[in-house]
């Protein structure tokens, strides 16, 4: 079981000043402590509520934030979790994961989604068309990045967008390409499209335990319905976990060994208490090691 660490706030002791520092603390300790992936989210706004934050609280540029994380790191795989699709013309976005593959040696991945903060990108002034137009766009995406990823140079198409002549050099390191993570459940869409053109999948498990399942088997009826081997798509799953208030590490435990018997083999967790770094180390002694042969 690889276990990964996203890092969805920038709140830190010590204000905007100490946000570089700390994050280096962070991102090496969990590197050193054997976390196997590093996540950002894709928001300008954060998100209401999240860890008792405002909308208004700090928020740092995804794929920047990971070109930092780049230089830091060595080992540990590096993605947003994941991609808002109308936030980057899509050749563009394209350019930056591979840029983002070629500074990190071959760790990147894509992760990508339908966009849903409505009002962050109205507050930026960034268009927010229907869901039904943000789901062709991410096809539209998915579409582009499988054509440049199979070639040096393509010409594409689509619905929403086009690219008459976009280049793929230099091309990424990731073999074939970095890995595609489609992040959400829903089950006529993004199950869908994760079993015709991703590598994995996310599922976040506050969704409950009843539904994470029908998430899967829909997924696997879409494998089915499209000659796709359901073993290929990588399962991960995100969660919460506060060791500082009512979790345990046995609990942490229980959750991880009933995720895998499920069939996932990647859970990556945000931990509200993270900069005081003593729940990393937790991981690293007593949790990291009792999962890592599932």
């Amino acid at each position: 079981m690889h276990i990964g660490l996203q890092i969805p706030s920038f709140k830190v002791p010590g204000g905007t000043a100490a946000i570089r520092p700390m994050l280096k603390e962070v991102v090496t300790t969990a590197e050193g402590s054997g976390f196997h992936s590093l996540w950002v989210m894709d928001h300008y706004y954060q998100i209401k509520g999240l860890f008792d934050e405002a909308y208004t609280d700090p928020m740092l540029e995804s794929y920047t934030t990971l070109g930092y994380f780049a230089g830091l790191t060595e080992k540990a795989h590096l993605g947003v979790l994941v991609t808002g699709v109308i936030y980057r013309y899509p050749s563009v976005l394209m350019k930056m994961v591979n840029t983002l593959d070629i500074l990190s040696g071959g760790r990147a991945y894509l992760g990508i989604g339908a966009a849903w903060y409505e009002d962050e990108a109205k507050g930026y002034g960034i268009p927010y068309p229907a869901t039904s137009e943000r789901f062709e766009q991410l096809e539209d995406s998915l579409k582009l990045a499988k054509a440049l990823w199979a070639s040096d140079e393509t010409s594409f198409t689509g619905k929403h967008f086009s690219a008459p002549a976009i280049t793929n050099n230099p091309r990424p390191l990731s073999s074939p390409h970095p890995r595609i993570m489609i992040g959400g459940t829903g089950p006529n869409k993004t199950l869908r499209m994760v079993a015709q053109y991703a590598d994995a999948c996310n599922i976040g498990d506050w969704v409950g335990t009843e539904n994470v399942q029908k998430a899967l088997d829909t997924l696997k009826g879409h494998c089915d319905a499209l000659g796709r081997d359901y073993n290929t798509i990588e399962k991960t799953c995100l969660g919460t976990v506060h060791l500082s208030a009512n979790d345990t590490v046995s609990g942490v435990i229980d959750r991880i060994q009933k995720l895998s018997k499920m069939g996932f083999t990647h859970v990556i967790f945000n931990m509200p208490d993270v900069y005081k770094i003593t729940p990393l180390k937790t991981f690293a002694k007593e949790i990291i090691p009792a999962v890592a042969g599932l």
